[in-house]
């Protein structure tokens, strides 16, 4: 009889939750098929069998909160092939049973207090774990530069202490009055992606002092730029939308003001500018909000970002988003338009500097020549991080972005 596990699921990932079970007892199962379906932060991974045999246990259920490790099944016939990460603490004591704590020596003392870790299975080493209890940081929430992601001392500079993200979620210590008293009501689980934007976003507010700048751009010539070169991008296998032009505008802007690409490290004193261009598209699907990211924005043709575009967009819908296509945006854009509503206050994203609200556009008269013209409008929302930028900064930012937008013949298809 074999236990099948739960395995590593990706740098950073302590938990996942089961959305869906592919097996059931009595079931022949084939290396490599898929047997579990778990959902980490804000994507869906298949989880393969790594032996071949017959189930004769399931020992979860949809629904369950799962670690690496934790057995899901037992099967009989077949051995494992998984191997342990090398990177990983010991799953136990290394000091033999019965030995006092004053009996261990240093390397045993240190290897236990690692142990105690919340975050034991994340791969760091003791002194980096020291560290981060000494800083109260959560490794959980890190993503290790190391190699095979190894959590290093340098990745802890920009990570925020645990009670940061304590203090902004007092709702959570709070408790609710008793609604039943009033009415009939309805409890529903806070899903994992939910509870995950919620916590992003309250750490976000608390942690950023925002600006919201308003403008607007007219888009009358860049709507006969999309009618003009729209099939092309079909054939291509893409589709030349709003968001596309913004983000090919935004990569070219960015390296005009490179303070809306940087993030603040308090901790160490320093601002860390970022010389790639990665951007963060917000795609709003039935299980609420993923931004999938496109790395070096600025290296890609028109042609190229509606293809990646779609083929992001798609995946996040389908929660087939890995967690390498939602991982580094240094700028967010979240386009409401295709819903509806005019300007907003979009948050922004930790550790980003801003972000681009999109509106939808309107046809309005617009006094030009000596008379009024219909022009179609677009409403504007540029939220950033006042520490990091001011607001004659800001201004002139999105100033610029309106008029690259407006004059879109600037931009070559194929540029």
């Amino acid at each position: 009889m074999t236990d099948l596990k739960l395995p590593n699921l990706g740098e950073g990932i302590t938990q996942g939750e089961i959305v869906k079970i592919n097996v059931s007892v009595g079931q022949s199962l084939t290396k490599g098929e898929t047997i579990v379906e778990v959902e980490t932060d804000k994507a869906v991974a298949e989880v393969p069998s790594d032996v071949s045999g017959v189930i004769s246990a399931v020992l979860i259920k949809v629904g369950d909160k799962v670690n690496p490790g934790q057995v899901l099944f037992t099967i009989d016939g077949g051995t494992t092939d998984a191997k342990k990460n090398p990177l990983s603490p010991p799953e136990t004591d290394p000091s033999p049973q019965g030995r006092g704590e004053n009996n261990l020596t240093s390397k045993e003392r240190e290897l236990s207090e690692a142990k105690k870790e919340k975050t034991a299975d994340i791969a760091a080493s003791p002194s980096v774990r020291r560290l981060a209890r000494e800083r109260n940081i959560d490794l959980s929430t890190l993503t290790g530069s190391g190699p095979a992601g190894l959590i290093l001392e340098s990745d802890l500079h920009t990570a925020p202490p645990i009670a940061a993200e304590t203090r902004v979620s007092p709702s959570t210590s709070v408790p609710l009055p008793d609604f039943s008293k009033f009415g009939e009501i309805e409890v529903l689980p806070f899903s994992g992606l939910r509870k995950k934007t919620a916590a992003a976003m309250a750490l976000s507010w608390s942690l950023i002092p925002q600006v919201t700048q308003f403008d607007e751009a007219d888009i009358t010539k860049l709507e006969q730029l999309k009618k003009q070169f729209g099939k092309r991008a079909e054939m291509a296998g893409g589709k030349l939308t709003l968001t596309v032009i913004l983000v090919k505008v935004i990569a070219s802007a960015l390296k005009v003001f490179p303070q809306f690409n940087t993030s603040l490290d308090e901790a160490a004193s320093t601002l860390i500018r970022k010389k790639f261009v990665n951007i963060g598209i917000a795609v709003d699907t039935e299980h609420g909000l993923l931004v999938p990211v496109i790395h070096h924005a600025d290296k890609k043709n028109l042609l190229d970002l509606s293809i990646l575009l779609t083929q992001l967009a798609d995946k996040a819908r389908t929660r087939k988003l890995t967690k390498e296509e939602m991982d580094g945006s240094g700028f967010t854009i979240t386009n409401l338009g295709g819903i509806g509503g005019s300007h907003f206050t979009p948050i922004v994203n930790w550790p980003q500097a801003a972000i681009l609200g999109v509106g939808r556009a309107k046809m309005e008269p617009i006094w030009i020549d000596d008379a009024f013209v219909p022009r179609q409008i677009l409403p504007l929302s540029l939220t950033y991080d006042h520490r990091l930028i001011d607001g004659a900064d800001a201004a002139r930012f999105l100033r610029w972005i309106i008029d690259a937008i407006e004059e879109p013949f600037l931009m070559d298809l194929e540029g």
